[in-house]
Order: structure tokens, then C-alpha cells, then sequence
């Protein structure tokens, strides 16, 4: 079911009525007072609405702007720009194991997260940042206050179609990320960004992959094997870790594969060089320390360890001085 809030029950119910914000209220005040408090404002902005004539969920056909995006929609079409391209992660539930990828996309109109479940990861192969993609058959839903729109096996995405072009802001964020002293984050948050200084790095570890879907492959005696794709030649994978200081306190973070090249600057080929050279790392580690970085992501609990780790997924080694200053002077 689509999920409209009061507001934009309300700008329907002006839009297409023309009466005013204070008249609305009122009779939203008088219809809640009328049933006794049995209807939430929700519910009396409806019924308004209905008395109205207004169509509050208008039939929406074709590609939509993200601005639009309301919390269960189905079948939706959207074109963006690629803002922000995070790793892919397994995971393991009750119901077995899966995988999620996530990314933002933003139009002239606003932006909005991309989630990705299962074999639906597949279709993130070859998307860059900066990219103009497509979207069809994905559904709008609700997380923390946010509309997301997720992906699965029915969705399809389209680089850089034909005929689409996108204007984003210049000041469009990236993301809706907090900003958060490393004192004050808890294990509860699960968008969040530092500011710090980098005090020391761990060498990468290297772990083998499948080629064709990216999930672990395990050994079985001299061969590796795919819970999907059975016998494998398997690729490599890696995550690295960084102690990062703010001045309040300091937290280790993990980077996988992706914001691990961003973190250090190098690309895959020179990642996967240091398997075989180790000490080649030891330059790259004496060159990030001291840096300062700005680092988005959710915290977990390290139970082995008890202690609170910042999970990766987007990673800016040239923060905006003149930014931050900004930030420090309203802060």
C-alpha cells in the first residue's frame, strides 16, 4: 500500500482545491475533534481530501522524478546519475544466505538510495560513478524516515540509455549521512560519518571469490567451490582496516574491496599485487598516515573484541576545507 504523509496529503489537497495551509488545518482539527480522537491526522487529511473531489495517489505512469518516490509503489521507473557506488556484502540469515549492494542516484529533483537483494546485485556490474542509468520494475519502501528503492530478480538497469539526460545540483548531497563525533556513535547507527585523521593501517587480506557472482568460494581439498556455481576458479577479493582519530576518540574501520582502492588511491591491478608483494604496502601505509579523511558508513559490534567498528561504504580522502569550516562555524 502507497504511504502518504500529512504534508504531502496536504499539498495535494491545496494543489488541486486551492484552499489555504491554515484553512486545511482547521478542518483537519475539526474532523479529529468531530471523531474523537478515533482518526489520526493522517486519516482526516484523507477524508478531506475525499470530500474534496482530490485524488490524493494520483495513477502514475511512465518514469518518475525521485522527489515522487512514496513509500510502496510498485513497477516504478526512475532515470538519476550515479552519486554514490558501495560494495557488495553477503549475509546470512535464518532463511540462508544473500547478498545486497547498494547505491544513490540523484536527479534534478532530489535523491534517493538504490538497493539491490540477491542475483539483483548482478545487474551492478559495470556501473560507474557518474553513470546515467535507467531503472524499471523497482519498489519504493520506507527506512528510517527515507525512501529507498530496491531492486530484485524482475528489475532491470540500463547504462547510459539513449535520449536520457540528467541535470544534478551542484549542491545536491551525496547522501543523507549524519555527521557524528567517533565518541558519540553507537551501535544503533547505520548512516553515519567522521571526520579524522588516519594514525595507522593494516595490510590488506586477501580472500578467494567467485568470478561469476562474487560470493565466497571455500576450498575442498585442492579446488574451490560456489554454493551457486559449484566448482570455480576463484578470483580475489580483500578488506583492509584503518584506526581512524578525531580528537574525541578513535575506532577502527573495514574497508572492503572498493572504498579499500579509494582509501589507498590505487586500482585493482595494484591491490592485487600486493598478495604476491607484501613489503610494497609499507610505502603505501607511511604515505596515508597523518591524512585526514571523511568516512560514511554504519557501526557494528565487534563481539570477539568488544568494540564498536565503522563498516565502510563511502570514503573521501580530499574533505572541503572551506566546507567543513562552514560546518564547524554552525555546528
Amino acid at each position: 500500500m502507497i504511504k502518504l504523509t500529512y504534508e504531502q496529503i496536504a499539498e495535494k489537497i491545496k494543489e488541486k482545491s486551492g484552499i489555504s495551509q491554515e484553512e486545511l488545518d482547521q478542518r483537519v482539527k475539526e474532523k479529529m475533534d468531530h471523531l474523537s480522537g478515533l482518526i489520526s491526522k493522517d486519516g482526516a487529511a484523507h477524508i478531506i481530501a475525499n470530500e474534496l473531489g482530490v485524488n490524493a495517489f494520483e495513477e502514475i505512469s511512465g518514469k518518475i522524478k525521485l522527489n515522487k518516490l512514496l513509500p510502496g509503489m510498485r513497477s516504478v521507473e526512475v532515470v538519476g546519475k550515479i552519486m554514490a557506488l558501495y560494495d557488495i556484502r553477503e549475509f546470512t540469515t535464518q532463511r540462508g544466505n544473500g547478498k545486497v549492494g547498494s547505491f544513490f542516484i540523484a536527479d534534478e529533483s532530489g535523491r534517493s538510495r538504490i538497493t539491490c537483494w540477491n542475483s539483483a546485485t548482478d545487474k551492478m556490474a559495470g556501473l560507474k560513478e557518474g553513470s546515467i542509468i535507467k531503472i524499471k520494475n523497482g519498489y519504493a519502501k520506507e527506512n528510517n524516515g527515507k525512501v529507498e528503492l530496491h531492486l530484485n530478480d524482475n528489475s532491470e538497469i540500463e547504462i547510459n540509455p539513449a535520449g536520457e539526460t540528467v541535470e544534478v545540483p551542484d549542491n545536491m548531497a551525496v547522501s543523507d549521512m549524519q555527521r557524528k563525533k567517533i565518541a558519540e556513535l553507537a551501535e544503533s547507527d547505520f548512516n553515519v560519518e567522521i571526520l579524522g585523521t588516519i594514525v595507522q593501517v593494516f595490510d590488506p587480506r586477501f580472500f578467494e571469490v567467485c568470478p561469476q557472482c562474487g560470493k565466497r568460494a571455500r576450498q575442498r581439498e585442492d579446488k574451490f567451490h560456489c554454493d551457486q556455481h559449484q566448482e570455480v576458479q576463484p578470483e580475489y577479493s580483500y578488506v583492509m582496516n584503518a584506526i581512524i582519530d578525531d580528537g574525541t576518540e578513535t575506532i577502527r574501520t573495514v574497508l572492503f574491496r572498493q572504498q579499500a582502492e579509494k582509501f589507498i588511491g590505487k586500482p585493482r591491478e595494484a591491490m592485487l599485487q600486493y598478495r604476491e608483494e607484501k613489503e610494497k604496502f609499507e610505502e603505501v601505509k607511511t604515505d596515508l598516515l597523518g591524512q585526514m579523511v571523511k568516512l560514511g558508513g554504519r557501526v557494528n559490534k565487534n563481539t570477539m573484541f568488544d568494540r564498536l567498528e565503522l563498516m565502510v561504504n563511502n570514503v573521501d580522502t580530499n574533505p572541503d576545507p572551506e566546507a567543513e569550516i562552514a560546518r564547524l562555524k554552525t555546528a
